[in-house]
């Protein structure tokens, strides 16, 4: 997912608590699903950046060669004014944006015809 075009806000927004359930019927599950997409969201936005970075790499341990490179400091200035991670999660899931299973909701419960 391209996280540049996210319309996600950058700040912290105030929301309705019961528009978390809508989808689980359980705050606290959905919780966990905006969690675990926040983890994914971040992780993906740290190799991006690791990549982009990497080019600039210099392996030199000496302290007079340390200078500012600014199209490093402008690729780190532009990663940091992306929405955070929670923020794009939490828009994705009250968007319906992220699928989510639950293996133990697919048990079957009638287990008296299995004899």
């Amino acid at each position: 997912m391209d996280y540049k075009k996210s319309k996600a806000p950058l700040d912290t927004v105030t929301r309705n608590i019961v528009d978390f359930s809508k989808g689980t019927d359980n705050i606290y599950e959905s919780v966990v699903i905006i969690g675990k997409r926040a983890n994914q969201v971040a992780q993906d936005i740290k190799q991006e950046l690791n990549k982009k970075l990497s080019e600039f790499a210099n392996y030199n341990d000496s302290l007079e060669e340390v200078f500012e490179n600014r199209e490093q400091i402008e690729i780190s200035r532009y990663y940091e004014k992306l929405p955070k991670p929670t923020l794009i999660a939490t828009e994705e899931f009250l968007n319906n944006d992220i699928y989510w299973h639950d293996p133990a909701k697919d048990v079957d419960t009638d287990d008296d015809d299995d004899y």
